[in-house]
């Protein structure tokens, strides 16, 4: 197979994309297999089916810490139905991005509550959850570490930078010399607590041996990570074990790498030599799957009269369970954000026995730019600045800590055009001043940004004998597009209509890529997409008589000076490439990220506290927009995201026990319909040479960045009443609303 590779060493002076002649990348196209999940033909996880098939639940531990004695299995073992139940190898912990887990040889001690400790198997569902509600589990509880405030002193440096992801601390220039010469300061602790992915469709797995292989179809965000680490808990190779994702209902982080679930089914179906199901149900969710950890956040700003920033300081505190590594990296955004000489970013973990903390939706700047953007409000205030003319006044030339030049940074256009679209002039002035009945009425904005990543990923391409398309890639579509908007890159790519072009994605038998995460999926996949096509076109243009320099691919032919010939004539039996894409010297070389700012209107009802957010409009700048319906969409979801942040979402542990108290969608509030206004989103044209030569960005979790603030500080401006500790519920707004 002829391959194609991408490199980026260097920016890209011209895409190919720009050649279409009747482009349809960048058209807001409806998802193209919309019509699968509206019909229900899409099958998820859950739903495939095999002859034999039986059932597992798994059995959790009643405490948070401590030694199990012993686990009675007999009760279960006698239940009508039951066949199985397993106890050794299950997956004590979720899986991440990190690495591959190790099977649990530890099979006695217990690290945080409902930890799985049994599978239970039977001939159906019911019989299998009765059969894990009669296991017995006999411990003795030790004193667990489960008050993250009472044991904030303790914090340590994680032990690990993620290969470099994530950086713990920076330091440049004197941070305490430069507030103590300031003539503003602001110095503030923001707190956000735990928080879960809460992802429509609950994680499930149906596994199945065949001649000694193991095939999972599961909801998985990276098939291939759940692969390599499956095979590492069951002690197999890899190429023995083929994960299946092609749907997903959801994931924001939690479906990243294995969870315990898979591990269990696919043990249980290696011991009984049948098919098994595992589905967790939608508490067992929040209680194994991992969750965004609390963070204590302390910023300090110093800055001159007019504004200008003389030091910035961002500490974070946060929480995992011993052993894990993932930090959740609050200050990342505020490496790069605003200009400032002086400057610290730290961060801090506390051990605890909770669920592990894992990716979630923007992990770092989700949580991070809450604090950030708060504590710039609060700078703005208290220097009766505008808080739009703020922040371009500590717009940087360059990367103020790497001294290295920015990709492309439209950041200044976002708040300019976002503030007159939003009407920004006509905003309320004093905080607690304006009033309409028994609501009090506040605006507020934030800047959004989010670093934009770049991975290894492949892809094959192939063009049949009928001058059909084919692109296969492991890559996964969770809702996002994906599908739809490789779909669009090979269409323009060879000149083909979208409906003569197939894409099969979420299969670890074809190429691998970078997964569905760090909003990374569409750049990473679609250049693999564009290195294959790449490849193809210059067969195609030999095939012609002419160089790839002289042809041009439109209407499903090759077109040449005096030659138009279709496809399926040049193909013969058909063709194919594959392509894929590294990062080089250009992703270093550059700050790059995507930007965007946010202005909203809420409503404090005056005698409740009460909060409605009313009005809403953001502007975003991402590079070139692949699909404007799609990234739409995300933007949106996105701020819905954030709007829950800052009003309603809290996952409560038990301090005493660290048991999650509220482990439904009952108790856990996610923002629904009637708390999101209509939001408007605006994409800006622009284009990012050096990124990749799609010359796209991430946008996926870009709208969920600084969105919360923006409620923060609007509900600062209709009340007066500053929150730092999240979510912003009622009862921190009542006892100091205005009279």
């Amino acid at each position: 197979m002829t391959l194609g590779h991408v490199r980026m060493d260097a920016p890209v002076e011209r895409s190919l994309l720009d050649d279409a002649a009747d482009p349809v990348v960048g058209r807001p196209l409806s998802r193209i297999e919309g019509p699968l999940k509206v019909s229900g033909s899409a099958r998820y996880a859950a739903e495939h089916r095999y002859p034999g098939l039986v059932h597992g639940v798994l059995a959790q531990a009643p405490f948070g810490a401590g030694r199990i004695s012993r686990v009675d299995v007999g009760g279960a073992e006698r239940m009508p139905g039951v066949l199985a139940v397993i106890q050794e190898g299950l997956a004590r912990n979720a899986g991440d991005f990190a690495g591959p887990k190790a099977p649990s040889q530890d099979l006695e001690n217990v690290v945080y509550f409902r930890q799985p400790v049994a599978l239970v198997v039977a001939d159906t569902f019911e019989r299998a959850r009765a059969g894990a509600l009669a296991v017995r589990v006999e411990y003795e509880a030790a004193a667990g570490a489960f008050d993250f405030d009472a044991l904030v002193g303790r914090a340590v440096p994680p032990d690990d930078d993620l290969g470099g992801a994530f950086k713990i601390r920076t330091e440049q220039g004197d941070v305490d010399a430069a507030l103590a010469g300031a003539a503003a300061t602001i110095d503030a602790i923001y707190e956000t607590p735990s928080q879960s992915h809460a992802p429509m469709e609950a994680h499930g797995s149906v596994a199945v041996w065949e001649e000694g292989r193991l095939t999972v179809h599961g909801s998985y965000q990276s098939p291939i990570t759940t692969r390599d680490q499956l095979a590492s808990s069951l002690a197999i190779d890899a190429a023995d074990v083929r994960v299946i994702s092609d749907f997903v209902g959801g994931g924001f982080g939690s479906k990243l790498g294995v969870m315990p679930e898979a591990v269990a089914a696919a043990l249980a179906a290696r011991q009984l030599g049948r098919p098994v199901k595992v589905v967790l149900s939608r508490q067992q969710v929040f209680d194994v799957v991992g969750r965004r950890p609390e963070t204590r956040q302390r910023v300090r700003l110093g800055a001159t009269r007019d504004g200008r920033l003389t030091a910035i300081s961002h500490e974070t505190v946060t929480s995992q369970l011993d052993g894990e590594i993932f930090f959740e990296p609050a200050g990342i955004a505020t490496h790069f954000l605003y200009a400032g000489e002086n400057r610290v970013v730290d961060h801090k973990l506390v051990r605890l026995n909770k669920v592990p903390a894992i990716s979630m939706r923007a992990p770092g700047e989700a949580v991070g730019q809450l604090a950030l953007e708060s504590a710039m409000d609060e700078l703005a205030h208290d220097l009766g600045i505008d808080p739009v003319e703020l922040r371009l006044r500590n717009e940087p030339d360059r990367h103020p800590e790497e001294d290295i030049p920015y990709s492309s940074r439209s950041l200044k256009q976002c708040l300019v055009l976002g503030a007159e679209r939003f009407g920004w002039e006509e905003r309320n002035r004093l905080p607690g001043g304006r009033r309409e009945g028994e609501w009090l009425v506040g605006h507020g904005m934030a800047v959004a940004a989010r670093g934009n990543l770049f991975g290894k990923s492949k892809a094959k391409v192939e063009i049949g004998g009928d001058g059909k398309v084919t692109v296969a890639s492991e890559m996964t579509d969770i809702g996002t597009g994906s599908y739809t908007i490789l779909a669009q890159i090979a269409a323009d790519m060879l000149g083909v209509q979208m409906e003569d072009v197939a894409v099969r994605l979420g299969d670890t038998d074809d190429p691998t890529s970078a997964g569905s995460g760090g909003s990374w999926g569409a750049t990473t996949s679609g250049t693999a997409v564009y290195a294959a096509c790449e490849v193809l076109r210059a067969k195609l243009a030999a095939a012609a008589g002419a160089t790839p320099a002289d042809v041009s691919f439109a209407d499903g032919c090759v077109e040449a000076e005096g030659v138009r010939r279709p496809l399926a004539e040049l193909v013969g039996n058909g063709i194919e490439a594959e392509g894929s894409c590294e990062p080089g010297q250009a992703t270093q070389g550059y700050s790059q990220e995507s930007y965007g700012a946010h202005f909203c209107e809420v409503r404090v009802n005056a005698t409740t506290g009460e909060t409605r957010v009313a009005r809403w409009t953001s502007v975003f700048a991402a590079g070139r927009i692949l699909n404007q319906k799609t990234a739409r969409s995300q933007c949106i979801g996105g701020i819905v995201f954030g709007i829950g942040g800052a009003l309603t979402e809290d996952l409560v542990h038990d301090v005493r026990t660290g048991k999650v108290v509220n482990r439904d969608l009952g108790e856990y509030h996610v923002a629904a319909h009637a708390d999101v206004p209509e939001i408007d989103v605006v994409l800006l044209e622009e284009r990012d040479h050096a990124a990749n030569p799609l010359l796209a960005k991430g946008v996926g979790e870009l709208g969920i960045s600084g969105a919360g603030a923006a409620v923060a500080n609007a509900i600062f401006n209709a009340t007066g009443v500053r929150v730092r500790e999240f979510p912003i519920t009622l009862d921190k707004l009542l006892l100091d609303l205005p009279a």
